[in-house]
């Protein structure tokens, strides 16, 4: 926190409008470069392309150019991109042009299809993808290099006010972290148990702040609505300390319940554009996958039948998001039957808690074991995925009466989000994983770090398992 003088409000706020701008032409200019970078690395014989066609003239991508630069800044400032540089890290900052870039494909598609226009170079469009990432996040860290090098000289951050009891706004302070003291720049400070909430409007007017930090308690409630009341009556943004509420696990979110505003408390991912997208990815996904498997999900049917008798798909119901039941399919690994034979077998199971398992389970047929080893059993839960019970990436679903036997309530956090195919317990080893404690800790920290990038690393992740039959049985 710095000393504010008279007349540097105007001053701190247009240079942070300047640096907005200055941000977001600066990475026009290197998604530019980072196409014409592509362009030139496809025509020249730098990277052999021998086997690819000649690429057209710089002309046919103008218009590619014109929609990257027009809207690949505004995408990125819609996720957050030029908020708190000093507070981000890499993967957040690889996050959000990764999920702007979802956006400008969709923008780019879209102008292929109605427009009738034409990527001229599909592979000069890939490296394009390579190189543009690299590229903002150079622009980004040195930007964040020399903005803490300028407020560690004396520079102001953002000017703000605040609002609250003594004690309360020093433990405010106090709670900062280095680089937020350093971002904000409290001008002034309103004691409301000693000061008119009509100081404050006149501190709002002298600062022409845009945002007001308050730190009340719940018992001055009176001052805390005159205070956002006046603070609406301005137009400036009122950010509401509610310390005295101090949730472990689930993130604070803001809505309404008819003309009455709630403070939710969430522990799983909010709905959002993302999630939307990871419903379409798993839609698409898991019809994909049937198209293209189709003949090999043939041929294991045929064999599930012929290698014993009894049913080809094996049915059960299995505990869905929240705990709603479905029908869950797999191919039949075990004899028919096999699931009346789980209690003479109780003895033997190899997982704490309430999960059975158990390593050469002798109800598993020759087929099935190979199966089990190569997790093709799974295939027909495409199936499932494809009818909105599952998602490709998700907490493994249990069967009910196993999530009946848990005996930890916290247990049931991982039934938060919808069951998958595969999670971080697949990748780690699945059944090397003995402690049912340990699963249910996995599937928290997919939940509680849920992001699209995450999806998608696990299931990349998830093909040598697969392949390499690791830690199946």
């Amino acid at each position: 926190m710095r000393n504010w003088q008279p007349g540097d409000t105007d001053m701190i706020s247009r240079r942070q409008e300047l640096s907005l701008q200055f941000n977001q032409i600066a990475d026009g200019a290197v998604l530019a470069l980072s196409l014409l970078l592509g362009y030139g690395l496809r025509r020249s014989q730098i990277i052999d392309f021998d086997v690819l066609p000649q690429v057209p003239p710089l002309e046919g991508f103008l218009w590619i150019f014109l929609v990257v630069v027009l809207f690949g800044p505004l995408l990125l400032e819609m996720q957050g991109f030029y908020q708190y540089p000093l507070e981000k890290t890499i993967r957040r900052s690889l996050g959000q042009i990764a999920y702007s870039g979802v956006w400008l494909g969709l923008i780019l598609g879209a102008c292929v299809v109605f427009l009738r226009l034409d990527i001229p170079s599909r592979s000069a469009f890939l490296l394009f993808i390579l190189f543009a990432p690299l590229g903002l996040l150079l622009r980004e860290a040195v930007y964040r290099a020399i903005y803490l090098r300028r407020l560690r000289r004396g520079g102001h951050g953002e000017s703000i006010i605040l609002v609250g009891t003594e004690s309360k706004m020093d433990t405010l302070v106090e709670n900062l972290s280095a680089a937020q003291r350093l971002e904000l720049n409290v001008v002034e400070r309103v004691d409301l148990q000693k000061q008119p909430v009509a100081d404050l409007v006149d501190a709002m007017h002298r600062s022409n702040v845009g945002r007001v930090l308050i730190a009340l308690g719940p018992q001055e409630s009176a001052q805390l609505q005159s205070a956002i009341t006046a603070c609406e009556t301005e137009g400036v943004e009122a950010w509401v300390s509610v310390d005295f509420i101090r949730p472990s696990i689930a993130r604070p979110t803001y809505d309404s319940l008819g003309p009455t505003p709630m403070l939710v408390f969430r522990v799983t991912p909010d709905l959002s554009w993302a999630l939307l997208v990871k419903n379409v990815m798993d839609r698409l996904g898991a019809l994909l996958g049937l198209l293209i498997l189709s003949p090999a999900l043939v041929a294991i049917a045929a064999a599930v039948r012929a290698s014993s008798p009894g049913p080809v798909i094996f049915k059960q119901q299995r505990a869905g998001r929240h705990g709603k039941p479905f029908t869950m399919y797999k191919f039949r690994s075990m004899r028919s039957g096999a699931e009346m034979e789980q209690e003479e077998l109780r003895s033997f199971n190899q997982m704490s808690g309430p999960v059975f398992k158990i390593e050469n389970d002798p109800r598993v047929t020759v087929f099935g074991g190979w199966l089990r080893r190569t997790s093709l059993d799974e295939l027909p839960q495409l199936f499932n995925v494809l009818m909105g019970d599952m998602s490709l990436v998700g907490p493994r679903p249990l069967p009910i009466y196993e999530v009946d036997n848990f005996k930890l309530t916290a247990h049931r956090r991982r039934l938060s989000m919808k069951p998958g195919l595969t999670c971080l317990w697949q990748i780690s080893g699945r059944n090397i994983v003995r402690n049912f404690d340990d699963w249910v800790r996995l599937d928290v920290e997919y939940i509680d770090n849920w992001s699209l990038w995450l999806d998608l690393s696990i299931l990349l992740r998830t093909v040598p398992v697969v392949l390499f039959g690791k830690g199946a049985h």
